[in-house]
């Protein structure tokens, strides 16, 4: 076969450092999302979707074989934290966790993990991130250590 083809969809989240709230303002949030998929694009992993609520972002977004798992999370987390930190004081102290978690989405379920990115503001009345992850992780098969899950 002469021509290579391939087609892997992401799907990662990670938090703010401790959960702290930065990305309460609705406006900022979407100049970060609009920033993220700026990013992506520049390392070809075309972005679907991305959105945050005040202490956590998801991001959804094809991902290139040309780029690492280790490489594709330190571009989307380095980039934009250091420009959250050019907002002015308000956002000095802007870090994300260490961890992060990154989860493969077959063609088949798209649609639905947009929806459910989409929908965050509403599913987070009622889960906390911690409880959102935990059950990332099983549906996943990933065991979680609590004990360095949380930064």
């Amino acid at each position: 076969m002469p021509q290579s083809q391939a087609r892997f969809i992401i799907h990662a989240v990670f938090s703010t450092k401790n959960r702290a709230p930065f990305l309460k303002d609705p406006e900022m949030r979407a100049r970060l999302h609009s920033y993220v998929a700026a990013i992506l694009q520049d390392i070809q992993c075309e972005p679907i979707t991305i959105n945050s609520v005040e202490d956590h972002i998801h991001i959804l977004s094809n991902f290139s074989r040309r780029i690492t798992m280790a490489d594709y999370i330190e571009t989307v987390k380095s980039g934009p934290s250091k420009w959250m930190k050019s907002h002015g004081a308000a956002y000095a102290e802007f870090y994300w966790q260490r961890g992060y978690g990154a989860f493969s989405v077959s063609q088949s379920n798209v649609d639905r993990v947009r929806e459910y990115i989409d929908g965050q503001e509403k599913h987070h009345r009622r889960i906390s991130f911690q409880d959102e992850f935990r059950e990332l992780c099983r549906r996943h098969g990933i065991e979680i250590d609590e004990r360095y899950a949380w930064d």
